[in-house]
């Protein structure tokens, strides 16, 4: 977990330093708190009212700060932790010579917290002989280097040099951060909302985004877990993690009940659609057709199969999207469906839920009750495994 955590942020003047606002907002998300340092180059590409906006503090720059006399000495130690994204040959060629010309520099030196840099630039600086170099001196010393990816540059060249993805970065300070406190565990995370054809245009869903399943999924191999997301969403999953694809309920039923039994944790926060049509049609409907109703069926409710038939060794949970008596109907899904816990939450209120990125929920086990507060989703995946964990020291 890196809620409560300093993260300085150090920007460079490179074209990918637009990425580093996307980066900072992923982190405070994931309740860091993050002081950003840019650099004058950095200031060419961002302006400084976007990071201080999305920041924990405004941004940094100066090495001469009235407030703060020797603001690189405060920020080095203070720091849990030192991101460098983008990081151009410059940055890197000073900081691999332990030169010291400005604030991030400074900081970097001062510092005995972990650094991660993640460099951005052209192919031919990437991979010349000087660049790799200072690289390599720089990772004998213990600094993490996320390495760039193939792709297109700036001025349309494709290669090497293109700054890692932002979940790959997003991962490395989490990893890098948190406690391994799951590394034993093998766990199943589903997400999204399944779509229930009508025809082979139209199909029948809810709002359901994933977000919350994806954002257990990141959480869960942070803490050093191994996961996999069985997911109906197309979207980017968090680094290390497996993904396996479903669309309807009978998919996600099919996917999940096949390997059920070789996970520890089974978490089902996707979005299982209660009915589904009963005659699907395999031509689409003409609008001529003139159809006034649609015969529905239930879908099979599977976490009942996989609560009456877990081993002794698992921990089954489930989610309970509420619009009344929130506690009262998610108490009876837990025990009518012999869960371990069950996450519930009322998306009728502000900001819970559905496609926002903030949620609100009551943690309910046989014999517990704790609520969480409304906090990004990331914060209250982190709940969520916390209360998961502790159920199962309590099991042992």
């Amino acid at each position: 977990m890196i809620s409560g955590k300093k993260v300085v942020l150090g920007v460079t003047g490179g074209i990918a330093a637009y990425k580093a606002v996307e980066i900072c907002r992923r982190l405070i998300e994931n309740g860091a708190n993050v002081v950003p340092i840019m650099t004058a180059g950095a200031k060419r590409f961002v302006g400084e009212v976007t990071l201080s906006a999305l920041a924990s503090e405004p941004v940094k720059s100066s090495l001469w700060d009235e407030e703060d006399p020797i603001p690189h000495t405060t920020l080095g130690q203070e720091a849990d932790l030192i991101l460098v994204a983008p990081a151009t040959a410059r940055l890197i060629g000073t900081y691999a010579a332990g030169i010291s010309n400005d604030l991030l520099t400074a900081t970097l030196l001062a510092s005995r917290a972990p650094v991660i840099l993640c460099p951005a630039m052209h192919t031919e600086m990437w991979e010349h002989p000087a660049v790799q170099e200072n690289i390599r001196t720089l990772q004998n010393r213990g600094v993490i280097v996320v390495a760039p990816e193939d792709g297109v540059l700036a001025g349309g060249d494709i290669g090497k040099g293109r700054l890692a993805g932002i979940n790959a970065i997003v991962s490395s300070v989490e990893q890098t951060l948190t406690e391994s406190d799951l590394q034993e565990l093998k766990i199943l995370v589903t997400a999204g909302g399944t779509r229930e054809p009508i025809d082979p245009v139209r199909f029948i869903t809810n709002r359901s985004s994933g977000k919350q399943g994806y954002a257990l999924a990141e959480a869960a191999i942070a803490r050093g877990a191994t996961v996999t997301l069985v997911t109906t969403v197309e979207q980017e999953a968090p680094v290390g993690v497996d993904v396996l694809c479903a669309e309807t309920a009978s998919d996600l039923r099919s996917v999940v009940m096949a390997c059920a039994d070789n996970y520890d944790v089974i978490i089902m926060a996707a979005a299982v659609a209660d009915f589904q049509p009963s005659k699907p049609e395999s031509r689409k409907l003409k609008k001529s057709s003139k159809m006034t109703n649609l015969d529905l069926e239930p879908t099979h409710d599977f976490l009942i199969d996989l609560g009456e038939g877990k081993s002794p060794h698992q921990t089954i949970v489930g989610f309970a999207a509420e619009t009344e008596e929130l506690e009262k109907n998610a108490m009876e899904k837990l025990h009518k469906k012999n869960l371990d816990l069950i996450v519930a939450n009322d998306v009728s209120a502000p900001d819970v839920g559905f496609a926002y990125d903030t949620n609100e929920v009551l943690l309910l086990s046989p014999t517990q009750k704790k609520a969480v507060p409304l906090s990004s989703k990331r914060v209250v995946a982190d709940k969520i495994l916390d209360a998961v964990l502790n159920l199962r020291k309590k099991k042992s």
